[in-house]
């Protein structure tokens, strides 16, 4: 019974001072006016997105950037002030309840205040400098070199060595886990392009951070578990404010963040927790592929088939704009599509 309270907890304080500390920090991004000073997107192949600029190009001046903040620094303060607690006012419960642990938090604590941080910079130049932010191949190398950093943790220190696959088991790969953290790890990060339409970003990521919850429970990783939550209820914060119209975009801040935790959270719930935890991804977070895969497509096609398209618009989720679907639906039916692959995926997770 405490497990479950110790999980709940994180979960309803995270979305509470999240609340509470969202008037202030949107006061902020507005009266500093932290928003693009110049509308529109350049694609991939430095071609103006003629598509989505059409679609969102008065979006993306006067709402903030930044809201990723509200995320990241609710999970940050529940994780400090329950593990502060525990120390100043040490008792059975209290003691309990803490769950910051070396063998189960420290790591994506880390990664989320590291992707964070990286994350701010990079809106910071977009805010500033309006050009673009720090360039793709600098993000993705600093996201390369911080899998690898945690990579080669998992390796030399806990000696991860096995994969695990439903309804086989452990598959061992040596050292092998590195290159594939790496590569695990900034292919989740392409997956942060979601954040195009309000509320979806928020919506998709915090019912795959509940799932990995379930499942970090599921194999008694009880305070995996309740940081997962507390991340989630962050997001569930900030989705009370992303609901159309938003009040601020998540931006790199809060992607970066987010999905370099969650490829920590994948792992940490694989061999080390007894389970399939990179596996099944496939399915829990296949919203995230199937966005970040749209623009992998689109760009093969554009090169190899003299320009042709096969999307109107990407990532997809544009396409359906494109499509005349209002960003409401398609939003929705993210989340729709979302909730059913986490069903599925905590199923496979539990029997496989």
């Amino acid at each position: 019974m405490l497990d479950i309270i110790k999980v709940l907890i994180p979960a309803i304080a995270s979305f509470g001072v999240g609340m509470a500390i969202t008037p202030a920090i949107t006061d902020f991004l507005y009266r500093n006016k932290m928003w693009k000073k110049k509308s529109g997107k350049i694609g991939l192949d430095g071609k103006e997105t003629t598509v989505f600029n059409g679609l969102h190009k008065d979006n993306e001046i006067n709402t903030p950037r930044m809201g990723g903040i509200v995320i990241w620094l609710s999970a940050l303060i529940v994780v400090s002030v329950i593990w502060l607690i525990s120390k100043i006012f040490p008792t059975e419960i209290t003691t309990k309840l803490d769950f910051m642990s070396r063998n189960q938090t420290w790591i994506p604590v880390f990664t989320l205040f590291i992707g964070a941080m990286v994350g701010l910079v990079d809106d910071l130049f977009e805010i500033n400098k309006g050009n673009g932010g720090l360039s793709s191949k600098k993000r993705l190398l600093i996201v390369g070199l911080v899998a690898l950093a945690v990579a080669s943790w998992f390796f030399f220190k806990l000696e991860v060595v096995t994969i695990g696959i439903p309804f086989y088991g452990d598959l061992f790969i040596g050292w092998l886990i590195i290159p594939l953290f790496v590569l695990f790890t900034i292919g989740l990060y392409s997956g942060g392009v979601i954040d195009g339409i309000d509320g979806l970003a928020g919506g998709i990521f915090s019912t795959i951070f509940l799932a990995y919850a379930g499942i970090a429970f599921y194999q008694n990783q009880i305070d995996l578990a309740a940081f997962s939550v507390a991340v989630a209820g962050g997001l569930l914060a900030f989705l009370w404010f992303n609901i159309p119209p938003a009040r601020f975009y998540m931006s790199e801040t809060g992607s970066m963040a987010l999905t370099l935790t969650l490829a920590v959270i994948a792992f940490m719930t694989d061999s080390l927790g007894g389970g399939i935890g990179v596996s099944v991804f496939l399915i829990v977070g296949f919203p995230l592929i199937a966005t970040s895969g749209s623009v992998v497509l689109q760009q093969l096609s554009k090169k190899f088939r003299g320009g042709k398209k096969i999307f109107h618009s990407t990532p997809i989720h544009h396409h359906f704009e494109a499509l005349n679907w209002p960003p409401y639906k398609v939003t929705m039916r993210y989340w729709v599509v979302g909730v059913i692959c986490a069903l599925l995926g905590l199923i496979i997770a539990f029997i496989g």
